[in-house]
């Protein structure tokens, strides 16, 4: 079994904590038994912080060596100004050297940057402590404008709702998105958010701002396979092509064309993890139309051909 330890250190973010608990605890394999087993490390008693007026203890059966031996790190947040003790840092790098994937939500990266995890690599963080993150780290290229990055054994998230957007990403990496898709049913969330999408979405307020996308985004999931273009969609919305690009972007933190591309991509993985559909009927599915077109979009945003990611989710 897939071992996710949660490395909790002194201050954590009492929501940062529960989100990779929640959310492997959801995803279950073929029979139906646990797919992860998820161990919160603590060094003796830590204090958790829900707010700055409401610390509690966390206990666990699990020290933090417990990381030693786990297939997953993840740090959740804590306070930015901290140096996380020495001992800790070690057993970060030791678990990386390991090989184990390591992850960070929130101001968690500054954990990881303390233990030089995250030296010449890109990575984010919430976008109001990206600057000094950049600042106290200039080996590190901070991008605050993205949910997460994934660099491959190494991955860092924006603010504590996007740790639920890479604990997902997490899931779909190992399972599927068709595992990934149940659990955030269960979470009530909508679908998954590509990393690449802002950070900051200023969704509108009823008294200055009453149009909601929902209903033409439902119709353009359910439209993939057909040449939509922005007129299509601006038509569907009632709305000209500049008012339609501000409530896309308000609504959804990215353009119209290029939430496309991602649904379709995501509709891809699910129909190559799934179906044994030849390429050239999962491009025509999916609104590609040419298998090269397919294999242009999928490579530029999963990082692997359609055909080598059918065949490791298959192994």
């Amino acid at each position: 079994m897939h071992i996710v330890a949660v490395l909790a250190l002194d201050g954590v973010s009492a929501l940062d904590l529960a989100i990779p608990c929640q959310v492997f605890a959801l995803v279950t394999g073929p029979d139906g038994a646990p797919a992860y087993d998820v161990r919160v490390c603590v060094d003796r008693s830590t204090e958790a912080m829900a707010g700055p007026t409401a610390p509690f203890q966390v206990s666990s059966p699990y020290g933090w060596d417990g990381v030693l031996g786990a297939d997953t790190v993840i740090v959740p947040g804590i306070p930015s100004e901290r140096v996380p003790d020495a001992r800790a840092l070690r057993l970060l790098r030791e678990a990386a050297e390991g090989g184990a994937r390591i992850a960070s939500i929130c101001t968690g990266a500054f954990a990881l940057a303390h233990a030089g995890l995250l030296e010449g690599r890109r990575a984010t963080t919430h976008w109001g402590f990206a600057g000094a993150l950049a600042e106290r780290f200039p080996g590190i290229d901070v991008d605050p404008s993205v949910l997460y990055v994934d660099e491959g054994r190494v991955l860092t998230s924006a603010g504590i709702a996007a740790g639920l957007d890479l604990c997902l990403h997490l899931v779909r990496r190992d399972h599927g998105a068709a595992a990934a898709a149940s659990a955030a049913r269960v979470l009530v969330m909508p679908p998954q958010r590509a990393g690449g999408q802002a950070q900051y979405i200023e969704y509108p307020t009823p008294d200055t701002d009453s149009a909601d996308l929902g209903e033409t985004l439902q119709w353009m999931r359910h439209r993939l396979r057909e040449p939509l273009s922005l007129a299509d969609i601006a038509a569907h919305a009632m709305m000209s092509w500049r008012s339609l690009a501000r409530h896309f972007r308000a609504q959804t933190g990215t353009t119209p064309l290029r939430w496309l591309l991602a649904q379709r991509v995501e509709r891809a993985r699910e129909l190559l993890e799934t179906t044994e559909l030849p390429l050239a009927r999962v491009a025509e599915a999916t609104g590609f139309g040419a298998v090269e077109t397919l294999r242009h979009h999928f490579t530029r945003q999963v990082g692997t051909t359609p055909s080598a990611y059918r065949a490791a989710f298959r192994r």
